[in-house]
């Protein structure tokens, strides 16, 4: 728990120095008290825990991303590519695949990492079954080859 509460510290604590870039001392302290009151109302709901810092993932996440970036950028060329040649290309499909990961987290970084590529919605998730929404039938096709529901999983159990 320690590590979540200081993940959320520095986490909040970028994140207003970012926005504020301030340092004259009076800010400064105004932003460290408002962090506190946060992390003090956080631990009070009991919300601060794996899920809601995921800490344990920071170490494979770059890897990951940077392959989520690259499918994002192919997906992304897929649909221009479809609207330029018009709504005869495009073939909507609902489809229910099987999720294999274990935890609600991988769960939602799996369903998350397919909304985010473009042309495909993930429009359902109930236990291990996912419903998706996709542009054109292709893009089923490439989610039950598996290879995101893969390295999502990997990501899963290497932390």
């Amino acid at each position: 728990m320690p590590t979540h509460t200081l993940s959320l510290c520095l986490s909040l604590s970028l994140f207003w120095w970012i926005n504020s870039n301030y340092s004259n001392p009076l800010l400064l302290s105004l932003g460290a008290a408002s962090i506190l009151l946060v992390l003090y109302i956080a631990h009070r709901m009991d919300v601060i825990d794996h899920e809601s810092q995921p800490v344990h993932l920071s170490v494979k996440m770059p890897g990951y991303l940077l392959w989520l970036t690259k499918e994002i950028i192919v997906a992304n060329i897929s649909v221009v590519k479809y609207i330029w040649l018009g709504n005869s290309s495009i073939s909507p499909t609902l489809v229910t695949i099987d999720a294999s990961q274990r935890t609600d987290l991988g769960k939602v970084i799996y369903a998350n990492s397919i909304t985010l590529t473009p042309g495909t919605v993930t429009v359902d998730l109930v236990g291990d079954r996912m419903t998706i929404h996709a542009l054109v039938k292709e893009n089923i096709d490439t989610l039950k080859a598996g290879e995101m529901d893969r390295r999502v999983t990997e990501l899963e159990n290497r932390c």
